[in-house]
């Protein structure tokens, strides 16, 4: 999907240094989609992995998985808050992160947040990422 043709304009005020990673903030127009927060397991809800990279890829496949059913793609996700539960563990994988998440998402950079908490529901999850997307009215 070229930008012309998405649902999403992101926004940079010109005299700001860019994020990296993701955006300062998205102007949308289109089908509001809201994705409750999606933690490392599979469609079965069985964790396949105690690894956070792992599980990072997993809750991401989860989020976008949510989005196609709307009929949209990654790139008509405007906004992740991610939760995380050891900080440093993140900053030290960092490049590893990264590559879970472009390997899911691509290049594509929408508003994002990361809360470091002190524990999540599910025992074993390390992650849990919700999303807003904007899809185009069918």
């Amino acid at each position: 999907m070229s930008q012309q043709d998405s649902p999403l304009e992101f926004l940079h005020p010109r005299h700001w240094k860019r994020g990296r990673g993701y955006a300062n903030g998205v102007a949308a127009a289109g089908r509001l989609v809201l994705v409750a927060g999606q933690i490392g397991w599979n469609a079965d809800q069985q964790f396949e992995s105690q690894d956070f990279v792992a599980q990072v890829r997993q809750a991401l496949e989860n989020v976008v998985a949510i989005v196609r059913e709307a009929g949209g793609t990654p790139a008509h996700i405007a906004r992740l808050t991610w939760y995380i539960t050891d900080k440093r563990e993140y900053l030290s994988r960092l490049p590893e992160v990264g590559e879970a998440y472009r390997g899911v998402m691509g290049n594509h950079f929408p508003a994002m947040t990361m809360v470091e908490v002190s524990a999540l529901m599910e025992d074993e999850a390390k992650v849990e990422i919700e999303a807003s997307a904007v899809v185009p009215h069918i």
